[in-house]
């Protein structure tokens, strides 16, 4: 398919798509005439990528994690290994921490929401 039709079914930029496949992200062949020609698990691949990119990944890292899932799914493949699951581990506390952040400064909202409107505490 080509980067036009990968755009709209993933509703990712065109411009999106050619960064990706710049940083090593996705793949495509090319025509005769040198169109971009996508493969159709390219869309599966380009929602597992906004996903990660989503959860805080860069695409430094995602480019490493990419090889160990499977693109039907996001599942491991054959070639995740004990590192993956170290790195995603380190991922995941690192968002956890953002959370942790993120209830603290709701909390601090709060009373200042409670403050400002006069209501008792």
């Amino acid at each position: 398919m080509r980067i036009g039709e990968l755009a709209k079914r993933t509703a990712v930029s065109e411009r999106s798509l050619r960064y990706y496949e710049q940083q090593g992200l996705l793949d495509a062949d090319r025509t005769p005439g040198g169109h971009r020609d996508y493969p159709e698990s390219a869309v599966d691949r380009v929602v597992h990528i906004q996903e990660l990119f989503a959860a805080g990944l860069t695409s430094a890292k995602i480019v490493q994690l990419l090889p160990c899932m499977r693109d039907g799914d996001g599942g491991p493949s054959e070639l995740a290994t004990p590192w993956l699951v170290d790195e995603l581990t380190g991922e995941r506390a690192r968002i956890d921490r953002q959370v942790e952040d993120l209830l603290r400064a709701r909390e601090v909202l709060d009373e200042v929401i409670t403050a400002a409107s006069g209501a008792p505490r």
